[in-house]
């Protein structure tokens, strides 16, 4: 296994001030550079919150948050994000979104006037990865969106973060849409094997795409459970209906029973 490269030490975060919500209590975790996570649990159980304690988008009131070596005192620029809804810029076509955090993250944003034109064939390529060789000139509205999706996540990747974080990417997505993003989104991991953590509710993506998953307990959020994901990759879509594979999910499955039973606590709003 390869160095840490995530380390919270005793996290928990509070929203508001004295008698707020306690969001996520004593959160103890290592990720290793490369290693693909999905975190799963109740709904309102923190996941989401977990995602911006390690991003520095919210600081812990509590423990520490470690990322390459370096303590998380702030929104961290190694990040790249992509959420439920794609968020699309509606004035700027899939390319010009996909570009967007070449403009604005350093250093590529003082180099993008001189560098445009690899810029946009650097992105074009990931289009291409993604399967939308053609859409570059669309806008979002004319993409479904599955598509739409999909520039999400090159927006999230084109300027080759160290860290990806996915916020329930494919949820509002039909089944098939969802299973053929999961295929994309493997191939692209296992190309350029980014750290990358995965909030999802559902078990068979998580099981498909993350080396572990972990679950976090009813608010404040603890981790309750781990699981070892052991099937090689490339993982297939076959693999769902293989006796192993169903019986990883009915493990976490119990395990999120389990965690849902945790009692609010007293002083959790």
């Amino acid at each position: 296994m390869s160095e840490a490269f995530i380390r919270i030490a005793g996290a928990s975060l509070t929203y508001g001030e004295e008698g707020g919500t306690l969001a996520l209590q004593g959160i103890d975790l290592t990720l290793h550079r490369g290693e693909f996570l999905a975190v799963v649990g109740p709904s309102g159980c923190g996941k989401s919150t977990l995602l911006k304690l390690i991003s520095g988008l919210r600081p812990p009131s509590a423990g520490s948050v470690t990322v390459a070596g370096q303590k998380v005192t702030g929104p961290l620029k190694i990040v790249g994000m992509a959420f439920q809804n794609p968020t699309l810029l509606p004035w700027r076509t899939a390319l010009g979104n996909v570009l967007l955090p070449l403009e604005v993250v350093e250093p590529h944003r003082r180099n993008f006037r001189a560098d445009r034109r690899n810029y946009e064939n650097k992105a074009r390529q990931l289009l291409a990865k993604v399967g939308l060789t053609g859409f570059e000139d669309h806008y979002p509205w004319q993409l479904s969106g599955g598509m739409q999706q999909r520039v999400s996540l090159c927006r999230a990747l084109i300027h080759e973060p160290e860290l990806l974080m996915l916020d329930e990417p494919f949820g509002a997505l039909d089944t098939f849409t969802r299973e053929e993003l999961w295929e994309a989104l493997q191939a692209l991991w296992l190309e350029r094997k980014f750290t990358t953590l995965l909030v999802t509710h559902d078990l068979q993506e998580a099981a498909m795409l993350a080396d572990r998953i972990i679950v976090i307990s009813q608010r404040p959020g603890t981790i309750s459970a781990a699981c070892e994901v052991n099937f090689p990759r490339p993982r297939s879509l076959d693999l769902r209906f293989a006796p192993d594979f169903n019986a990883l999910l009915h493990d976490v499955r119990a395990k999120i029973d389990v965690a849902r039973q945790v009692p609010l606590s007293l002083g959790a709003a």
